[in-house]
């Protein structure tokens, strides 16, 4: 009888061994399940606040692109404009010459020269007219 409760004894100690790491086993594997659903968990959180801060940063690109293309519009007006003011002040230092040349021709008697450059004055302001209506309907 001994020999057979001995015998009894190894198989319920090996039972009970088996069982004990069965469940030790599941018990592991639920915390690992359990730390992989929070690390999951967490990568998904820190997932929607990269998403949430690339929106951020679009956003930010493309109110920089907004700015940055109302400039160069800005700079090209500017541009536009110091040409006209270039070109104005040209056209009035022509215009200052052949008042100049129109004295200095009747100061000395020349009426003929100084009706040709009166002429040629009142052309050149015509041009310029017509130019300046020009630009204001465009």
């Amino acid at each position: 009888m001994r020999n057979w409760k001995c015998k009894l004894g190894v198989f319920a100690t090996r039972m009970h061994s088996k069982t004990s790491r069965r469940e030790a086993n599941r018990r592991q594997k639920k915390k690992g399940l359990r730390n992989l659903n929070s690390r999951m968990k967490i990568l998904r959180v820190e997932m929607e606040e990269i998403s949430e801060e690339q929106k951020e940063i679009k956003e930010g690109q493309r109110q920089v692109r907004e700015k940055f293309e109302a400039i160069e519009m800005e700079c090209e007006h500017l541009r536009k404009e110091t040409m006209l003011i270039i070109q104005q002040s040209a056209n009035t230092q022509i215009r200052l010459a052949l008042m100049f040349q129109i004295l200095k021709a009747r100061e000395s008697h020349e009426f003929s020269k100084a009706s040709e450059l009166t002429c040629a004055l009142r052309e050149l302001v015509a041009r310029e007219n017509k130019a300046n209506e020009a630009l204001m309907a465009n």
